[in-house]
């Protein structure tokens, strides 16, 4: 039986494409940590031409993009956006993007902790699974291809 592609939610088109990202060669991208009070930002430095996807956070944050030019998922649909922009993301985003230029994204979350591992545990889903288990939505849990 097929898969019928054109069927799948944007989402599910991420985490498949993701599934075979994880399967290729890895970039190690540079990231630099700052603590205010009550504020934590992560700072990613993604060079140009760098396809990538981002972790489901639990909570509603802020994203700014302080250089560069992208494509990127919001919502459904694939932008074009350039520095300088700004966007709440909500609670269970799940990104893919393309840099076209060299780019600076920072992910702002409101903590007083300020141990890295910490604010992982606390803000990210390790999968789509532990969002759902989080989010407390029951859905049946299908296999991707039939049959």
């Amino acid at each position: 039986m097929e898969l019928a592609i054109s069927k799948l939610t944007q989402r599910d088109k991420v985490f498949i494409f993701e599934s075979w990202m994880k399967q290729q060669p890895q970039l190690d991208l540079k990231v630099n940590h700052y603590f205010s009070h009550g504020v934590y930002a992560r700072e990613l430095l993604i060079p140009a031409d760098t396809i990538l996807t981002g972790e489901i956070h639990k909570f509603t944050n802020l994203n700014i993009l302080i250089k560069g030019k992208i494509k990127v998922s919001i919502g459904d649909e694939i932008e074009i956006i350039e520095a300088p922009f700004i966007i709440v993301s909500p609670a269970g985003t799940k990104r893919i993007a393309h840099t076209i230029t060299d780019c600076v994204w920072i992910t702002i979350h409101g903590t007083h902790e300020t141990h890295v591992d910490k604010i992982k545990e606390i803000f990210i889903a390790d999968s789509e699974k532990d969002w759902l288990k989080f989010s407390n939505i029951n859905q049946l849990e299908l296999p991707l291809w039939p049959g």
